[in-house]
This record gives structure tokens, sequence and C-alpha cells, in this order.
């Protein structure tokens, strides 16, 4: 199966000092308050630095820590990835069609269409039921494809993809000992940037503020090795993903209305019960 490079990145989402002061490899973290560099995107210092020490102490509370990917790690790693993208199914199928007010209208037509030719209101009210089946056939059927070939490229081997290429990175969250959250970071050469990718917070240990602490570590990352903006797409549909890379800094800068997955066939009755928006956000460090 070939395979496009995946960006259905994962829901995600600033701590440094000079880089040029650092030595080692620029994997190695040093945690410092980014507003310190760049006051602008988190407001003053003092604020910024405040809130730092609250995740911090919440962190330390929790037992939670960021550290980078080990290869024993590898089967952890893909199953936090694939339960994290599984629950995109019946958020796709479901709470997305709300952004698709045509799609709506054609259901509607129908059911009357429905009712029209059937005299049956008992037919008619099956109809919506049949209809957001056909919504999780497709889903289910697109997003499991994309899994396999995600699963298939990077994902099956992170080492090789994002630890040993310099500018790249992987990181897990770990809490008391057990693996619960994972980020990664692929730099670009061309135009200097950074994407954050495969972001992905265990179920059971959401609401501690992991997300953040991943992406923070990210853009800790960028910083410590100059690059000048972070960039990431996402898919998501819950609207708490978009509002927590808004907390970090990223600015949405735009939207792909039908966005194509790997594995999609484009057929009238997939594009009838599978949509997919994909919204790209740039957080930028400095100017070139």
């Amino acid at each position: 199966m070939h395979c496009s490079s995946p960006k259905m990145v994962c829901e995600t989402k600033i701590v440094a000092e000079d880089h040029e002061s650092i030595s080692g490899s620029k994997k190695d973290a040093i945690i410092v308050s980014s507003s310190q560099m760049w006051p602008s995107l988190s407001g003053s210092p003092s604020s910024s630095a405040a809130s730092l020490s609250g995740v911090e102490e919440d962190f330390k509370k929790d037992n939670v820590y960021i550290r980078e990917f080990h290869p024993s790690e590898q089967e952890v790693v893909r199953r936090i990835f694939y339960e994290g993208i599984m629950e995109r199914i019946p958020n796709t199928a479901f709470r997305g069609l709300k952004h698709h007010p045509l799609i709506q209208l054609l259901y509607g037509i129908l059911a009357i269409i429905c009712f029209v030719v059937t005299k049956s209101l008992l037919l008619t009210c099956c109809l919506p039921i049949f209809l957001m089946g056909m919504r999780y056939y497709f889903s289910r059927k697109v997003i499991l494809s994309y899994l396999e070939c995600a699963l298939h490229t990077d994902m099956s081997d992170i080492e090789n993809y994002y630890m040993k290429p310099p500018g790249s990175c992987f990181w897990v969250a770990v809490l008391d000992g057990n693996v619960v959250g994972i980020v990664a970071a692929r730099g670009n050469e061309e135009d200097n940037t950074l994407e954050l990718r495969r972001m992905s917070v265990d179920s059971n240990f959401r609401g501690k503020g992991i997300a953040k602490a991943l992406g923070r570590k990210v853009l800790e990352f960028a910083m410590l090795n100059n690059y000048s903006s972070i960039v990431l797409g996402t898919t998501a549909v819950k609207m708490a993903a978009h509002k927590l890379y808004e907390s970090l800094g990223f600015k949405h800068v735009g939207i792909t209305e039908h966005y194509t997955l790997p594995g999609m066939t484009h057929s009238i009755l997939e594009r009838m019960f599978f949509q997919l928006r994909y919204h790209r956000y740039r957080l930028q460090l400095r100017e070139e």
C-alpha cells in the first residue's frame, strides 16, 4: 500500500534557553520559561513564569514528566496513537456533520423524498438512523485505512523516523512509570519550520495538563534548534483540541474542506457520508 506522509496530527498542544549556550546534542532539554525570550507570545514574563510554575507543581504532584522515546516503548506508543485516532470515528461521523450544512440539507431532502414515495412515516423516521449508520461505516472504513498507512510508515519505526534524523524528535509523557502520552516533531530545513505531529494522551489520564506539557516540550525544542516557526495540521472535531493550540500561541491560518486521507476512493457514497476538514495552525517564533 502506497502511503503519503500522514498529516492527521493529533491532536496536541514554552520553555528554553539560548541554544548556543547549551552543550551536548540538540535533543538535550533544558526547561525555562519561553516568555523570557519571546514575551509577546505569552504576556509578561512574571505572569508566564507563574503559569509555568503552576504547571510544574501540578506535574510534581502527579509524578508526570516528559522524556525522549525509547525503542522498548514502541508498542505502547503505537497503542496510544491507535486509540486516539479511533476516537475520531464517531466524532467525524456525528459531531462533524454540524460543519457541513449542505450535507444536512441533502439528508433533509432525502427524508422528504422518502416520505413522498413511501407514504410511510415509520420509514421516514428510520431514514436518519440509516444515514447515521452509513456515516459511521464510512468514517470507520476511511480512518482504519489511514491508521494502516500511519502504522506502516513513521509509527512503525519511530527510532529511525524521528530520533535519528537531526532536527526531529519523539517524546513520551510518563506517569508512575507508565507511558500515558506522546508527541513528535519533525523539522523541515527548506523553510526552517518544525511540524508538531502525533500528539495523543491516554484517555484514562486526560485532564492533568499532559497534552499542554507535551506541546511545551515541542516549543522548547523548536527554540533550542533555532526554528523560525512551528506548524501543525489537525482534523480534530472537538473544540478542546483547537483551544489547546490557541492557548499555546498558535494561530489558525487556514482550513481545507473535503480533505483527503490515504485510502479514500472518492466514490459518490463516500463523498455523501464522509467529510473531513483539515485545520492548519502556525506559531511564529521569529522572523526570517
